[in-house]
């Protein structure tokens, strides 16, 4: 949560960017503190303090200190080990299961809960209107939104995935207001995925990225859910963030269900399901 805090500092606006340093000066008095001591320490005013929350994706001052909390008494070991050539199969299988592990459990310390709130009330309400939901993303990205749109397209939603850059700011340009556009990258700076979240986001559509904190992705899209991990995005083949993805898609797809509902859904899924059954050999 730190480390995600201090990335994006420099995006805030000089008096939040204030309240930000104080608490990473002192992460757990901050937490202990009142809202009117934390405004008087960072020489800002209260609301300040409240708005520098809902900045890094929390409901306000009570969320934030709630989960700062848990943070920093849990914590998450940095056992993040790079397998080397000499490593033997029992090695390389702990070491890559750690490393996993690891960013699966400070994902779930660090998640806003209200960013995923908004992520999954803005594609829901595509759903309920009728609209598209597509899913962009490039190379090991384009994968997870694969498997986004086979999620989603089995609870009913009009979706597809675009892993081409030219098919991206074509499919973009034909977006608008009630379309929803979720984006995956794990550097958050390709320039296809960037210009595409703009064209989307012009022409009025819901514009969510799945990207690391501070990045010129996270900033483009209207909600971000911040995706980071100790695995550099440089990697010819990463892991840890392709299944960190994936966890969200997993994370998403639940909660949206959930607010479609039971009624709908059921019988859906059920005669689905019964198709596929003759599918297969008895």
């Amino acid at each position: 949560m730190l480390e995600r805090i201090k990335s994006t500092l420099s995006s805030l606006a000089p008096a939040e960017q204030r309240v930000g340093k104080l608490l990473l000066t002192d992460p757990r008095t901050f937490s202990t503190l009142p809202v009117t001591e934390l405004a008087e320490r960072a020489g800002v005013s209260k609301p300040t303090v409240v708005r520098f929350c809902r900045s890094m994706g929390y409901e306000g001052l009570s969320d934030f200190k709630l989960k700062l909390a848990g943070s920093l008494s849990e914590g998450v070991p940095f056992i993040h080990r790079n397998v080397g050539a000499q490593d033997n199969s029992n090695e390389v299988l702990v070491k890559v299961i750690d490393n996993t592990v690891t960013a699966f459990l400070k994902y779930r310390n660090d998640a806003s809960s209200a960013a995923i709130d908004k992520a999954a009330e803005a594609i829901a309400l595509t759903h309920k209107k009728g609209k598209r939901l597509e899913f962009f993303g490039v190379g090991n990205s384009g994968i997870v939104a694969q498997d986004a749109q086979h999620k989603f397209f089995r609870l009913g939603f009009h979706t597809i995935s675009h892993s081409d850059g030219h098919m991206q700011i074509m499919s973009a340009s034909l977006l608008g207001p009630g379309d929803c556009l979720v984006v995956f990258s794990n550097s958050g700076r390709t320039r296809d995925l960037l210009d595409s979240c703009e064209i989307a986001k012009k022409n009025g559509a819901t514009t969510v990225v799945v990207t690391a904190s501070g990045s010129p992705l996270a900033n483009a899209g209207k909600i971000h859910l911040a995706a980071d991990h100790p695995e550099s995005y440089e990697k010819f083949s990463p892991m840890v963030s392709r299944l960190l993805h994936l966890m969200i898609v997993d994370v998403l797809a639940t909660t949206v269900a959930l607010r479609i509902g039971s009624t709908q859904l059921q019988p859906l899924l059920r005669n689905m399901k019964q198709n596929l059954l003759n599918k297969r050999y008895s």
